[in-house]
């Protein structure tokens, strides 16, 4: 090991299950986390910090005011301009280890883009707040055989799981379906950030195992605490395998089936803003888009997004092409006004 490996990593590698076999090892890993909000940013954290060699952070959203109670890597200034959040974690993360590679990626993932986030990590980690997502990742993990573990929170619950495909349960198999309506989110009942803090810190610890191949070690359960009431409950899924389940059975990958549309509209629960996705990204030209609005409303801008403010509502482009509207939970009047303003 070289020295200044052996210095930086000292209290990992003096851990007997890790060494300095298991900490070489974690330098040559690559780990993806899909959402770098709560989760995301505490799980970043502990794999950047820990030496793993590659992380790649994936989210679409970007840094605001009311993230800052419990996403751990953001601070004031990132929320005043705005920033992506994989933008601003990334600069974070590479001041507090820069021998490990950062790759932030503005980007939301869906069908197009998941085998090409996914496909080459070691271990993916959910970090994300919908179960769409977490099926999505799923399909990937299922289909190239790579190790995830899931992870949720919101109030002051939580839960985690490690998913082996073809040795565990998968998440269908887990959660055949997604829940009905659109269930409780941190938008709408909120959330406090110890749970968060627990909820991926086992997300990480499971992490590292599995970059290990501590497979001995690894957690078989579905953990699920509420740590205002003081209540915990774990649940042995070793075998839970579902004989008919469609992804680790079937090999069938619905959550990795392209339709007919050009574009994805989505409603972000509780955020009062719908999400508009092409399918097929293209590359968006700000300066083009900033003097085609500055007549018509007020635009911002900084070189990762462009705020066009109009008719009561806040129209954010990204690079890839995603374009948020704020101010409405109607997918009718964000298609209104993104092909008023946008077209089609």
């Amino acid at each position: 090991m070289k020295h200044e490996h052996r210095q930086r990593y000292s209290r990992q590698v003096l851990f007997a299950p890790i060494g300095e076999t298991g900490q070489e090892r974690l330098l040559q890993k690559k780990a993806a986390i899909v959402g770098m909000g709560a989760l995301g940013t505490v799980l970043a954290n502990h794999l950047v910090r820990a030496g793993v060699g590659h992380v790649r952070l994936i989210d679409r959203d970007f840094v605001e005011e009311s993230n800052l109670q419990r996403q751990m890597l953001y601070d004031e200034e990132d929320a005043r301009q705005h920033l992506p959040k994989a933008v601003a974690a990334e600069h974070k993360l590479r001041r507090i280890n820069s021998g490990v590679a950062i790759e932030g990626i503005v980007a939301d993932l869906h069908a197009g883009n998941a085998e090409t986030y996914l496909a080459d990590a070691d271990v993916i980690l959910d970090g994300s707040d919908n179960f769409h997502v977490r099926y999505l990742i799923n399909d990937v993990a299922v289909k190239h055989r790579i190790p995830w573990v899931y992870g949720g929170a919101v109030s002051s619950r939580g839960m985690f799981a490690v998913v082996r495909p073809g040795i565990t349960p998968c998440f269908r198999c887990l959660f055949p379906h997604a829940p009905e309506g659109r269930g409780e989110t941190c938008d709408t009942v909120g959330v406090i950030g110890p749970i968060v803090h627990i909820v991926a810190s086992y997300q990480a610890a499971e992490a590292l195992k599995l970059l290990l191949d501590a497979t001995d070690d690894l957690n078989p359960h579905l953990e699920q605490w509420d740590i205002w009431q003081n209540e915990h409950l774990q649940m042995n899924v070793a075998g839970g395998r579902n004989p008919a389940c469609p992804a680790c059975v079937m090999n069938r990958f619905d959550y990795l089936q392209i339709g007919g549309e050009t574009e994805a509209f989505t409603t972000l629960c509780g955020r009062d803003a719908v999400q508009i996705s092409p399918l097929h990204p293209r590359p968006v030209d700000f300066a083009l888009l900033a003097k085609r609005f500055q007549p018509l409303g007020r635009v911002e801008q900084n070189p990762f997004l462009l705020r066009f403010h109009v008719d009561g509502c806040t129209l954010v482009f990204f690079r890839d092409g995603r374009v948020l509207v704020q101010g409405t939970s109607e997918i009718t009047t964000a298609r209104t006004l993104y092909a008023k303003y946008v077209g089609h």
